[in-house]
């Protein structure tokens, strides 16, 4: 079996995660499949960027958002990829939400997710569009796991799932991010087995480790953050999951993004 790595970051725009020393943790986590969201770059933008890395003879498949400056979601892979296709659905085209790659996997394609959900906003139009993006999500994952695909879905979720997963769970009952509205779909995925959240599975029950704190205030320094980023697996990908780890900056000083990436080996 080979060992592949995938490192999926939120990297709060591209360029601005470069300039703040993002190029030189990407060179020394050497993944095999990069998954980006709030890329907010032009392709040649993005391009740029990967050179600074060192990935810039990689395969890149990219869709930016449909308003200039927000979303952008990227899957960056070391060897040339069989195919892609951008947005979730007709609705969610060309909100640069959504890309999927299929690569070369263990005797059948493996198909590879960059997603970012929307933020919402409890009881506004807003929570209605995410709501309405995690149904899609929700009918794409229910059309791969039947059919016995192997599939990755990586990303900003922008759901804390359980209480362990932020630390601030009783001030956040009411507030988009851990709506039990929200946090019903992730139930929904993991309750029949055909979806697993690897990273939860492999660092065990928490709380913890998050993967996004504020900018403001001290919620870096006393941890006080939310797991909104994910790697999701059908059940035989999954089971070839070795290792989970959050690649948390070591001091507010060397954060690259308000967001941490997340990094799972698999065996294939």
């Amino acid at each position: 079996m080979a060992a592949m790595r995938v490192i999926s970051a939120n990297v709060n725009g591209i360029r601005a995660a470069i300039r703040r020393g993002a190029a030189d943790w990407l060179r020394s986590a050497q993944p095999d499949v990069l998954c980006l969201q709030e890329v907010r770059a032009s392709d040649e933008e993005l391009h740029k960027a990967l050179a600074e890395a060192g990935l810039g003879d990689w395969y890149v498949a990219h869709t930016e958002g449909n308003v200039k400056g927000r979303a952008g979601v990227a899957v960056a892979t070391r060897d040339r990829h069989l195919a892609h296709r951008i947005g979730i659905d007709e609705a969610f085209a060309d909100a640069g939400r959504w890309i999927e790659v299929d690569i070369e996997g263990p005797g059948a394609t493996l198909t590879v997710v960059s997603a970012y959900v929307h933020t919402g906003e409890a009881e506004t139009p807003k929570q209605v569009e995410k709501y309405a993006f995690l149904d899609a999500m929700t009918a794409r994952m229910a059309r791969a796991s039947s059919q016995g695909y192997l599939m990755l879905v990586t990303g900003d979720l922008n759901i804390a799932h359980r209480e362990a997963d932020l630390k601030n769970w009783k001030g956040n009952l009411k507030k988009s991010g851990f709506l039990p509205e929200e946090r019903a779909y992730l139930d929904r995925w993991f309750e029949a087995g055909a979806w697993v959240d690897v990273h939860r599975t492999l660092a065990g029950e928490g709380p913890g480790p998050y993967t996004w704190w504020s900018w403001r205030g001290k919620a870096f320094d006393n941890d006080a953050g939310w797991r909104i980023d994910y790697q999701l697996g059908t059940a035989p990908l999954a089971a070839r999951a070795t290792t989970a780890t959050v690649g948390r900056a070591a001091t507010y000083a060397e954060r690259w993004s308000d967001h941490a990436p997340v990094i799972v080996d698999y065996d294939l």
